[in-house]
Formats: C-alpha cells, structure tokens, sequence
C-alpha cells in the first residue's frame, strides 16, 4: 500500500502542466510555507532518532509526513482544477519536497525510491550517494501552524457529517460555519480555499457570530467553531429520518 502510495504521488506530479507565466497562488504560498515547516521538523527528529539508533521510530516518522502530510493533505491543497497548468514556483517547491522525501525514504526503500529519483531532475548517478536532506530551517510560523491546524479540524468535521449522513463523496454541499471569535473568522477567512476544495463544497457561508441556526442541518463543533450542513437537497430527509428510528 504505501509503494503504491508513493508511485501514486509520484505519478500525479508528473502528470501536471507547468505554465511559466502564472503567478503563485496565495492559497499554494501558504502550504508551500506550511509543507516546508513539517519537512524541516521532521528531519531534526529523524536525525536525532538516528543518533539514537531509534530507526523504527524514524522511519514511522517518515512514513507519516509522506502518507499524511505530503499526499492527503499538501498535494491536495495544492492540486490545480481539472486539466488546468499549475504556477512554476508551486511546482519547484514540490518537486524538491518529493526529492526530500525519497532521500529520506531510501535507506528503508532502497528500490522505489531509486526507481523514481532517477526521472526526476537530479544531479548525480545514484540517490544512495546523494546528500542526505537537512533541516536549513527552525523558525516556525505560528500563525500559519494555527491556520492549517484550524483548517484541517473543519475540513475533518465536514468529511464526518457527509460520512454520517450519507452524503454521496463527489456531490457538492454548502456549508454555513460560525467562528464565534474574529481571531478564528480572520484565520478561516485564509483557508476558504481549501475547505471548499477537500471538503466538497460549493457555496461556504463564514460568518463569525451565526444569529439564527439553520433548519434541517447536520452539525458539528471544532475548537469552538460551529459548522452546519443544510441536508435540504442533499439527502431524502424521510429515508434518514426512517432509518434513525430503526
């Protein structure tokens, strides 16, 4: 499963058209700026699970930022729309994530990683002699770490909701979330793109104090933050009210 992951990833990036004359994003900036920040961490603790002979727990560590970080949630912020290029810069930055990742990678995979480092651009014959990734960056962004932090925990609730009510994966819902604090509006207000995006929504409602609660919606509460999935349209109400008194 997580070769397949890894060639999935690798066959996705590849699969892009770069176009030169767009400009980056604000949205694609931003997980740029997050995915470097859990790529540096990562290597600073991986090195010292190495100094420590701890490599199960290293490669655990590696495993996780490629599985989750890296494919379900930084490809994904940055995915452009269907049959659309992506900006250079974007695809740079995630080209040298990728050739990171699989240095990190190689010493436990030695045979996928090589496979796949040899048709990205590099310099050298062989991935097992190329520099080992280091962490050129501490500094944390603790704004950005808060908005993504946010982010993820709405777009997690909303996935639930549609899970629970049996929403269909690719039909497209609106959504109504109330911040109840303008520090959590502002931070939501950054990342509307990728909760309309990995959420499957088509017409998001941010507001930072909701006077009246919707009718007929499926609710969840994150940190405070109240989200509510109208199900008018959605789903066919007198089923899911039948099978819940089942």
């Amino acid at each position: 499963n997580f070769n397949n992951k890894i060639w999935n990833a690798f066959r996705l990036i590849k699969g892009w058209t770069v176009d030169d004359t767009i400009a980056q994003p604000e949205a694609s900036a931003t997980a740029v700026k997050w995915f470097k920040m859990q790529l540096d961490k990562t290597i600073a603790e991986v090195d010292d699970l190495f100094s420590k002979y701890r490599l199960s727990e290293a490669m655990m560590m590696i495993y996780k930022l490629f599985w989750d970080e890296f494919s379900s949630w930084y490809l994904e912020m940055i995915k452009p729309g269907y049959q659309l290029p992506i900006d250079k810069a974007t695809y740079d930055a995630t080209l040298g994530f990728f050739d990171a990742l699989l240095r990190l990678l190689h010493p436990f995979m030695p045979f996928i990683t090589e496979e796949i480092w040899q048709h990205l651009p590099h310099e050298g014959e062989t991935i097992m002699l190329s520099a080992w990734p280091e962490s050129k960056s501490q500094l944390i962004d603790a704004e950005i770490e808060k908005q993504m932090d946010i982010a993820m925990d709405v777009i997690r609730a909303i996935r639930n909701i549609r899970s629970e009510m049996n929403v269909p994966l690719g039909k497209k819902a609106p959504a109504i979330i109330s911040a109840n604090s303008a520090y959590a509006y502002a931070l939501l207000d950054k990342t509307q793109a990728y909760i309309c995006n990995l959420a499957t929504v088509d017409e998001l409602t941010l507001t930072e104090q909701l006077a009246e609660k919707p009718a007929q919606a499926a609710t969840a509460v994150v940190s405070g933050i109240e989200i509510y999935l109208p199900l008018k349209g959605l789903i066919d109400m007198d089923k899911e009210i039948a099978r819940l008194e089942k």
